[in-house]
């Protein structure tokens, strides 16, 4: 057969990521900041996007130019991503009594008698707006920082040691040396590398240094400056002038105290069993981090995306008027119709298309580059709207189908947590299993037991003995939690206690499961609760 070149017709489908499907993608497993982020940056480069705020008050603006009395008219051509997941819409209300712009009553007394000053409220506003305030007693100042400037700042670590070193040491030499120390210390309060190699880089005597840093060690809060957790505990101790020569010895075998060895500490220590107690007690009130004091991690709140809570019979009749007004709900009955599920209206992006904004300029552009530019900002805003309208639908019925399925968890705890896993809920709502993980990532719902992340309901099963019923894998650690509590001094459950027990409640389960499950919720061994318990007997 002669190998030649030639041209064939076939025909087949492909799915095509376009730009567009890639980017509605991403936006659903967005959680509600990336998503704020993500519409910000789209409001800066798209100027047909606009926020529904900064619509609101352009239009109240123009009633009042106008002398209309009633509530601003809005578009009908405007589209709101809320207001598309919503059965209704509402125009926003007017202004308030509570907008009266009230006169500035204050007053400057004069020097001679108190007669209040005729411009003293134009002098007050003069001088907030940067005008120029002649220098009295008890006038203001130009040169003086504003209100925004004279905000409390927070002192870190390394500014609260160095205020300290300045009032310690007065020798230039002792100051650089103490300068360095405050370099290598990291955010715990530790002293990240070896104080002694600055000898050789300062070419300073060692034993200075070492005097340098033994009274850096003094230095508030007790504890810096140490080179390991047994030092800093040593330094806080020595502070409270509780640095015995048996607590010494405790500290050097903290490595008995984590294995919680009561015999071997009191053979070490030459203590009985009441003083190791009583130390280990004292160690506990110590903080192993001083550093963090000033330079602790900022907490992000979690902020959920759905909002939950018992169904009453004004959810049943309808919304109120002015409920909707509000809120733009988006409620979805479950199962048994006890519970009420919408979007939190927090994080639903508010994202306008200006299409009055859209026809003026599209009409005045005249160049090719213009139009194609201009039409190319519509059909981004369009997308937007509409991906953003698909994501918030999603996560609802996500969401909905979640509380149908998982109905006995909220009634009555952790205990009846059912074990279901992505393809449930993908079956039950008609989507694929990779839309479900995308949708239940980094989302979170507030419900009446407490704010859960979606995929906190997703446990594997572990099976029931005689073909019973399967049990999810969070509610057999609540139910190990449980009994370990509910132990008594004198009868502390082994793991195949734990496994008979277990068992005897149907739950088919293996003991290395069982000490799996107990060493991930950080529970003891058997032998070192009964340690435990009896030294606090």
């Amino acid at each position: 057969m002669a190998v030649t070149a030639r041209l064939d017709i076939r025909q087949g489908q492909t799915l095509v990521m376009t730009p567009q499907l890639q980017q509605a993608i991403k936006l659903l497993q967005l959680s509600n900041l990336d998503l704020a982020a993500y519409v910000e940056a789209e409001l800066e480069k798209n100027p047909l996007l606009t926020r529904e705020g900064a619509r609101e008050e352009a239009g109240e603006g123009t009633a009042r130019d106008t002398g209309e009395t009633g509530p601003a008219s809005v578009p009908d051509s405007a589209q709101d991503t809320a207001d598309l997941t919503a059965a209704e819409s509402y125009a926003p209300t007017g202004d308030t009594p509570l907008d009266t712009d009230y006169e500035n009553d204050w007053q400057q007394e004069a020097g001679d008698g108190g007669t209040p000053a005729p411009d003293a409220a134009a002098a007050y506003e003069a001088s907030y707006s940067g005008g120029a305030l002649p220098s009295s007693g008890g006038g203001w100042d130009p040169d003086m920082p504003g209100l925004d400037q004279t905000i409390e700042d927070t002192t870190n670590l390394r500014d609260h040691l160095d205020e300290q070193l300045r009032m310690e040491f007065e020798a230039p030499a002792d100051l650089l040396i103490g300068r360095r120390l405050i370099d290598l210390v990291d955010e715990s309060g530790y002293l990240s590398s070896d104080p002694m190699a600055l000898a050789k880089t300062l070419g300073a005597d060692p034993s200075r240094i070492e005097a340098v840093l033994a009274r850096m060690q003094r230095f508030d809060p007790a504890g810096v400056f140490a080179r390991d957790l047994g030092e800093c505990l040593a330094i806080q101790l020595r502070e409270l002038d509780r640095l015995d020569p048996a607590m010494e010895c405790l500290l050097a075998h903290l490595d008995l105290v984590a294995r919680r060895d009561t015999r071997g500490l009191m053979r070490e220590c030459g203590v009985d069993a009441e003083d190791i107690g009583d130390m280990i007690d004292e160690i506990r009130a110590l903080d192993p981090k001083p550093g963090l004091t000033f330079d602790a991690p900022v907490s992000q709140p979690i902020v959920p995306d759905v909002l939950m809570r018992a169904r009453t019979q004004k959810d049943a009749d309808g919304p109120a008027e002015e409920g909707a007004a509000i809120l733009r709900k988006a409620e979805a009955e479950t199962g048994t119709g006890a519970w009420s599920l919408e979007l939190n209206p927090d994080t639903l992006p508010r994202v306008l298309i200006d299409k009055s904004y859209y026809a003026e300029v599209s009409g005045a552009a005249r160049r090719d580059e213009d139009k194609e530019y201009i039409s190319e900002c519509m059909a981004t805003a369009n997308w937007l709207v509409k991906s953003l309208h698909q994501r918030a639908t999603t996560i609802i019925k996500v969401a909905t189908e979640i509380v149908r399925q998982q109905q006995a968890f909220f009634e009555h705890g952790v205990e009846f947590l059912r074990p279901i896993i992505l393809r449930d809920i993908a079956d039950a709502v008609d989507m694929h299993e990779s839309t479900i993980s995308r949708v239940t990532s980094n989302k979170y719902i507030a419900t009446p037991r407490g704010i859960f992340e979606l995929k906190y309901f997703f446990t594997t099963a572990i099976a029931g003995r005689d073909g019973g019923d399967a049990h999810s894998a969070e509610s057999v650690r609540h139910r190990i939690r449980a009994l370990v509590e509910e132990e008594s001094a004198d009868r502390i459950l082994s793991d195949d206690r734990l496994v008979d027990i277990l068992q005897g409640e149907g739950i088919d389960i293996a003991r290395r499961t069982v000490a799996k499950y107990r060493e991930s919720m950080r529970i003891p061994s058997s032998v070192q609760r009964r340690r435990e318990k009896a030294l606090r007997a």
